[in-house]
């Protein structure tokens, strides 16, 4: 399968992209030249990693019957100093709420995100140490 997109130059350092019916907007803050029409590339990174596992996890937990009401991720990263400014640690933290949620069954639904659905988590993982924390209420 291969994969395409389209990135076009708005001056400064803003990019704009089409994906279908949605655009997204990638600038750099006015410091770095740009003036903030929206997120950088590498916060994108985080984005892109907790919609992928989050979906995952959403997909597998209905499947497994678990009833939670609601589901939150967040994604900490360490930054190198030196340039490239590349991520060399994320950490994922997801956070759920429900009543009598079975703690087994969200392990098994990170685990099989993590070791076999989620692409973005397996692109990132060979270059950026990569681990997760799971919140209950």
């Amino acid at each position: 399968m291969k994969k395409e997109i389209d990135l076009k130059w708005n001056g400064k350092m803003s990019f704009t992209s089409v994906l279908g019916d949605h655009k997204i907007t990638v600038d750099a803050a006015p410091e770095f030249g740009g003036e903030n029409k929206g997120p950088g590339p590498k916060t994108l990174i985080m984005v892109s990693l907790a919609g992928c596992t989050g979906m995952d996890i959403v997909s597998l937990l209905e499947k497994m019957r678990v009833d939670f009401k609601t589901f939150n991720i967040k994604v900490e990263a360490e930054i190198s100093d030196e340039h490239p400014k590349k991520y060399n640690e994320l950490k994922v933290i997801y956070e759920l709420t429900g009543n009598n949620i079975d703690v087994e069954k969200v392990e098994k639904a990170v685990a099989l995100s993590e070791e076999k659905y989620c692409g973005v988590w397996a692109t990132l993982r060979p270059g950026v140490k990569m681990s997760y924390e799971i919140r209950l209420n």
